[in-house]
C-alpha cells in the first residue's frame, strides 16, 4: 500500500515552468528533479524520446531532497493567471517549538519571517502585505507569476 506522499503531485500552471520551479525550489528547500536514469540531462532524455525541441520548456518539476514530501510539477499553459488562488502554500520560516518544547519569542519569529521574505523577494517574489493577529504573524507574497502564498 502506498504511503500518502506517493499518492499525489502538486501541480502549478505556469508561463515559464523552469523559472517557477527554480523559485519554488528555493522557497521550499527542494531541488530540481534530475533527469531519468541513463540520461545526463533532460535535453538528452527529451531528444531520445523524440520530443520536439520547441516543447522542451513545457514542464519542470522539483522534489524534496529527503524523498518524503510531494513532488511539485510545473506545466506550461497558454493563459495567464486571472484571479486570486483558491489554494495557496504557506512557507514556514521557523520551527513551531524550541528544543525545550516552548514557542520561540515573537521577535525571533518575525526576524525569521523577514529573512525568508527578503530571500524570496530577491528571487522574484512581490510582497502583498503583512498580517499580525492573535500572536501570529505572516507575510503574503506573490511568486514571479503572481501566485499568492504566505511566509509564516
Amino acid at each position: 500500500m502506498p504511503i500518502a506522499s506517493e499518492i499525489f503531485n502538486l501541480t502549478f500552471d505556469a508561463a515559464n515552468p523552469r523559472r517557477l520551479a527554480e523559485f519554488w525550489a528555493l522557497a521550499l528547500g527542494y531541488r530540481l528533479e534530475p533527469p531519468p536514469e541513463g540520461f545526463a540531462t533532460w535535453e538528452e532524455a527529451l531528444a531520445a524520446w523524440n520530443v520536439p525541441e520547441d516543447e522542451w520548456d513545457s514542464a519542470s518539476a522539483i522534489i524534496d531532497p529527503g524523498g518524503v514530501l510531494p513532488r511539485i510539477y510545473f506545466q506550461k499553459v497558454p493563459e495567464s493567471k486571472t484571479a486570486k488562488n483558491r489554494v495557496h502554500l504557506d512557507v514556514r520560516a521557523w520551527r513551531y517549538t524550541t528544543p525545550d518544547g516552548g514557542r520561540p519569542p515573537v521577535a525571533e519569529v518575525r526576524a525569521a519571517i523577514d529573512a525568508k521574505v527578503g530571500e524570496l523577494v530577491a528571487a522574484g517574489a512581490t510582497v502583498v502585505g503583512t498580517v499580525e493577529q492573535y500572536g501570529n504573524a505572516w507575510t503574503v507574497l506573490q511568486d514571479p507569476e503572481g501566485n499568492e502564498f504566505c511566509v509564516v
